[in-house]
């Protein structure tokens, strides 16, 4: 994922939340990596757990009942050293909230306050972060950068349309230069022709600030018109991580095939035809050992007692993983580990057109 150090490093997280059907952990050991100037995106199935991850980095979590037990959040600051999330405080972790990290909630109208006007509750945030200094002239700024007249300062979020709402919580994530900003589903509740032109407003001002990016969606065509990398997200843990040109060109784990099934190959102009049957476990029950395996059509008998770890991708598209390069990613996938395979040798990356 290139040399320079990560703004955003995940370290084997977890999070729980305990309810009346017991413990349930949405997010089970998750790693990754986002660096500076990239678009990481995070991509699964309704409850795969991605939004949950996203919840996790900041601890703005929907119920009282999640909590992050174990693993390391770490952000590299100005000065360049990283702090683990984890072991700040209440007040420190206010101060990261919109300062250093911004976000993008999947509901825009979700997170503004209906009874403040839209150019009050920037200044507020640019207060709370020692930003206020010329704050009018800041907020006209922000409001022009994401396409919106500084009139709009002066009204209030019932006033908005949804895509006016999602770009003001764009300007909000932007307002005070974070280093990272996460995106949890940004239009996924805007209409079809608003979508295109808040993504590509996104896009085009995190490329232009050069501030680093994690998106979560279920979008793979958003996945391949914006992201440098990808992570694929299955039952709370990560399936498979590469650059998103080698994910889609060959895509090693077999749910993320089942994914990208009826998607066109980026690289290869053929529609990639694997069906994912069946719907993702209850966490509060999850299958043993790799937790794709019931849905897996290539499943053996390791698959079903082990957790396959991620293993290097196989730069020659074979079905071992040897002498792989840097940069090529992981698959957590048993097929991939010559040492515990039963018989599936030759499996091809990614299925051949039908003739």
């Amino acid at each position: 994922m290139g040399t320079a150090a990560p703004v955003l490093q995940l370290v084997d997280l977890v999070t729980e939340i305990r309810g009346l059907r017991g413990l349930v952990r949405p997010v089970d050991g998750v790693s990754l990596e986002v660096r500076p100037g990239q678009v990481v995106g995070l991509v699964g199935e309704s409850g795969s757990g991605k939004s949950m991850t996203a919840f996790s980095i900041l601890r703005l979590f929907p119920t009282k009942a999640a909590r992050v037990v174990a693993g390391e959040v770490r952000l590299r600051g100005a000065n360049g050293a990283p702090r683990d999330l984890l072991r700040l405080g209440p007040e420190a972790m206010r101060s990261v909230r919109g300062g250093e990290v911004g976000m993008i909630f999947q509901d825009p109208a979700s997170y503004l306050n209906p009874v403040l006007s839209v150019g009050r509750q920037l200044e507020q945030q640019l207060r709370a972060h020692g930003q206020g200094r010329d704050a009018a002239a800041r907020i006209a700024q922000l409001l022009a950068d994401v396409g919106l007249g500084a009139e709009v300062a002066r009204r209030y979020p019932h006033e908005l349309s949804g895509g006016q709402c999602q770009r003001v919580g764009i300007a909000s994530a932007l307002a005070c230069q974070p280093a990272l900003v996460v995106a949890d589903e940004p239009t996924t509740a805007l209409d079809v022709t608003i979508q295109a032109q808040v993504l590509r407003l996104m896009t085009r001002l995190q490329r232009e600030q050069g501030v680093a990016m994690l998106l979560i969606t279920h979008d793979l065509g958003v996945v391949a018109e914006v992201c440098d990398h990808v992570y694929v997200m299955y039952a709370g843990r990560i399936a498979e991580e590469a650059p998103v040109g080698d994910l889609f060109a060959r895509p090693r784990h077999p749910y993320t095939q089942g994914l990208l099934a009826g998607v066109l190959d980026l690289i290869t102009p053929k529609p990639i035809r694997v069906a994912i049957e069946g719907s993702v476990p209850d966490l509060a029950r999850p299958p043993s050992g790799c937790r794709f395996h019931p849905r897996c059509p290539h499943a053996m008998a390791v698959c079903t007692s082990e957790v396959p770890p991620l293993l290097p991708r196989d730069p020659a598209g074979g079905v071992f993983a040897v002498a792989p390069e840097a940069g090529l990613g992981h698959s957590a996938c048993w097929l991939h580990d010559e040492a515990r395979h039963e018989g599936a040798a030759g499996l091809p990356h990614a299925p051949e057109e039908a003739p």
